[in-house]
């Protein structure tokens, strides 16, 4: 027996602000997770596998019309017309009070309630899923403290939306422990909610596929879902395959050899190849830094802009296939800084100065307090996207400082060499 286990999946999420990129292929982008979703089903036939378990976030809010929910049944019924069982449960995003349209499912698929967790028997496929939906958004309660006792002779599969003890970069919702899940007996733990593949435990499974289909650089890497064998009542084999068709990247070069800017953008080309040939037939989003002590920072520095247009137009001249999200100069001079701190001039003292507050917890802690009325003000849109600064935090402010020194002082240096 086969199932395939997805997460994460987040239908139609309207990934806001791409429209500020020039050139993003915003369409495309867009319609990511529907395509992805098509894999995942195709997946299901190709493996041959009798059910599919989605373990939270099918969608990734309220829909906006009906068309998010008719994709979704369209799909669904094209495995349950084909005897595939189709179960998932509600995570944080999807909460039956987040979801306010409703449409009627096919049979075949089952959608476990909010109320209290239960159980659904497959007695013809030898397995018993366990679960419990979201109601509301923010769960704080250990869910599966309450999730039922496994049942004897079949395959029990636990799915669960949780954070387990806390995962960075996630919100700790249904917290619990994995010895609380280990107690429980079951034979599988298919969870979702943590966006990133995680394999926790091997005795039982338990399992985070990651999401469906990366949404931002900062959901970079191979992106899908889990096939999940099962032989006489246990897991013979549990296997990743990647189903996204935008393939998100952080692209790191590292340019401390490079002589001039023109070498930086043939070190990125070489990078960008690299990257393209790995995802196959994929749309590359690339992230790139430029990392490094390097004799072209000053060069590349002093026209960001020019520099910027040049490793995109590198990147379209190397494949059509990919676009460039972002550029991060994380680059520095060529010069020993620590060397040069230790003077007693002008720039010497501006760098200490700045060094100093960066290292100062009550100076950090006086920033974002000052800083707190603006932070407020600023659009929520602009709080939520990827790239948007934490200025209510000290890595933000920190991130900020370092920015300060990298954009600053060879400026500087360039107007001191020129007296």
């Amino acid at each position: 027996m086969k199932f395939v286990h997805a997460a994460d999946i987040h239908l139609d999420s309207p990934l806001r602000g791409l429209e500020r990129y020039e050139g993003a292929p915003v369409e495309e982008i867009r319609g990511a997770s529907r395509r992805a979703f098509e894999n995942l089903v195709d997946l299901s036939f190709s493996e041959s596998a009798e059910m599919l378990v989605i373990a939270g976030d099918l969608y990734d809010g309220d829909w906006r019309d009906y068309n998010t929910g008719l994709f979704f049944i369209r799909q669904v019924t094209r495995l349950t017309r084909a005897g595939v069982k189709v179960v998932w449960v509600r995570g944080n995003h999807d909460a039956a009070s987040q979801i306010t349209k409703r449409l009627s499912l096919p049979d075949g698929a089952f959608e476990l309630k909010a109320r209290k967790a239960q159980t659904l028997l497959f007695e013809d496929l030898g397995i018993a899923i366990h679960g419990q939906s979201y109601g509301n958004r923010d769960v704080t309660v250990d869910l599966a403290a309450g999730y039922p006792d496994p049942r004897s002779g079949l395959f029990n599969v636990g799915i669960l939306h949780t954070a387990l003890d806390g995962r960075p970069g996630h919100d700790a919702y249904a917290p619990c422990s994995v010895d609380r899940l280990v107690e429980r007996g079951y034979d599988y733990w298919a969870l979702g909610h943590v966006h990133q593949r995680e394999i926790v435990c091997e005795d039982p499974w338990i399992v985070f596929p990651g999401n469906l289909q990366g949404r931002h650089a900062r959901e970079a890497g191979p992106k899908g879902a889990t096939l999940v064998t099962v032989e006489d009542g246990s897991v013979a084999s549990v296997e990743a395959h990647e189903l996204d068709v935008v393939r998100w990247s952080d692209c790191a070069v590292d340019v401390s050899e490079a002589a001039s800017a023109h070498d930086v953008i043939d070190r990125v080309r070489e990078a960008l190849e690299l990257e393209a040939e790995s995802v196959g037939d994929r749309l590359l989003a690339a992230r790139i830094q430029l990392r490094g002590r390097s004799a072209a920072d000053s060069e590349l520095r002093s026209d960001l802009a020019r520099w910027r247009g040049g490793i995109r137009a590198a990147a379209m001249d190397t494949a059509t296939s990919i676009w460039v999200e972002k550029i991060v100069f994380e680059t520095q001079p060529d010069i020993d800084v620590d060397a040069l701190i230790a003077g007693d001039d002008p720039i010497a003292n501006l760098v200490r100065a700045v060094r100093g507050v960066a290292d100062d917890e009550g100076a950090l802690s006086q920033i974002i307090e000052s800083l707190e009325s603006l932070t407020t003000k600023l659009p929520v849109e602009y709080r939520q996207l990827p790239e948007a600064i934490d200025l209510g935090s000290r890595d933000g402010l920190t991130e900020l400082l370092q920015g300060v020194e990298k954009n600053l002082l060879p400026q500087l240096l360039g107007i001191r060499e020129q007296q």
